[in-house]
């Protein structure tokens, strides 16, 4: 069977090196008082918070905080995006639309000219007949001048 002897250290022999005298012991059973200085309503709902945050253990702590970080990088990014493309396409916008309208509302104009440049021209000749017979009867002038305003589109 085996015997078991306790060796002790030589160095736990001897007495430590220091001062000898307890100047720097204080007794902390007698600096506590029983009357307390704590007033609530000097506290803040962050000191509250705050004092919280040892209730929450450290992994899950950490595992929220990366939640937290990823959903406002998240949310950062996506709003960046559609900042970017709101701005693209605005300009994109301006930059074609502006001239198309403006070409769009000169080839209306051209046509508005042309048709009352026709009306002139079949007007004159209807008044220049003096009671002889033309040719032109109300369809051909309807026609000529574009029967029903089908032809003719007004301007911007």
């Amino acid at each position: 069977m085996v015997q078991l002897t306790e060796v002790e250290d030589e160095h736990f022999t001897h007495a430590q090196v220091g001062p000898e005298d307890d100047e720097d012991f204080t007794d902390t059973d007698s600096e506590i008082s029983t009357e307390s200085h704590y007033d609530p309503s000097e506290e803040t709902l962050a000191d509250r918070l705050y004092a919280l945050r040892d209730i929450v253990p450290p992994s899950t702590r950490g595992w929220v905080h990366d939640k937290y970080e990823r959903t406002t990088s998240a949310v950062k990014s996506v709003v960046s995006f559609c900042g970017r493309a709101a701005w693209t396409l605005s300009v994109s916008a301006l930059l074609v639309g502006v001239p198309f309208a403006l070409a769009f509302g000169e080839d209306q104009n051209y046509a508005a000219m042309e048709q009352e440049q026709r009306m002139r021209e079949l007007g004159g000749e209807v008044l220049t007949a003096d009671g002889e017979k033309s040719g032109l009867s109300s369809e051909e002038i309807a026609a000529g001048i574009g029967a029903g305003g089908a032809g003719a589109k007004p301007a911007l």
